[in-house]
């Protein structure tokens, strides 16, 4: 399968909204606790320093997706954020790691020194791995930080690359 990986449309709205719903629903990678409605999710993706996507080619099927946003403002506005989402069919198929790639391309294009990940659940082993494989530094752990939905609380880590 070839991957194409482009900055959303509009068009793709719809698609990204149901892929990060499915992760927020899912409870166990992203903060949030709300799924985002129709309205709200176009605000919220046009609002970001950039969205893109990942299809098949030729298809215009969203597989996935990132979000790239400063990490904070002013004297830290040069670190980035990023929140990735793959749609539950396609997980395995390596669609995260083209997403991680290109948002670090992204991200110092976009200006970013740095890209910083606050909340990476510990038992997600495999973007643990994955982001070390790309060269992300573990910054350190937070215990407790992250309401897993059973209601148990798990460690969170921090993780930091240099563009």
């Amino acid at each position: 399968m070839s991957i194409l990986i482009r900055s959303y449309r509009a068009d793709d709205v719809p698609a990204m909204r149901a892929i990060w719903n499915e992760v927020v629903e899912e409870g166990v990678a992203f903060p949030q606790t709300e799924p985002l409605g129709e309205e709200e999710a176009r605000t919220f993706f046009a609002a970001q320093t950039a969205c893109r996507v990942a299809e098949e080619t030729g298809t215009h099927h969203v597989m996935g997706f990132y979000i790239l946003h400063p990490n904070n403002v002013g004297r830290c506005g040069h670190i980035g954020n990023t929140s990735y989402a793959v749609g539950s069919s396609h997980r395995g198929a390596h669609i995260g790691e083209q997403l991680v790639k290109d948002s670090l391309q992204e991200a110092k294009s976009n200006g970013f020194s740095l890209l910083q990940f606050n909340a990476v659940v510990k038992s997600n082993e495999r973007a643990l791995h994955l982001y070390e494989k790309l060269g992300f530094t573990r910054l350190g752990v937070i215990p407790g930080g992250f309401l897993m939905p059973d209601g148990h609380y798990e460690d969170i880590v921090l993780l930091y690359h240099t563009l």
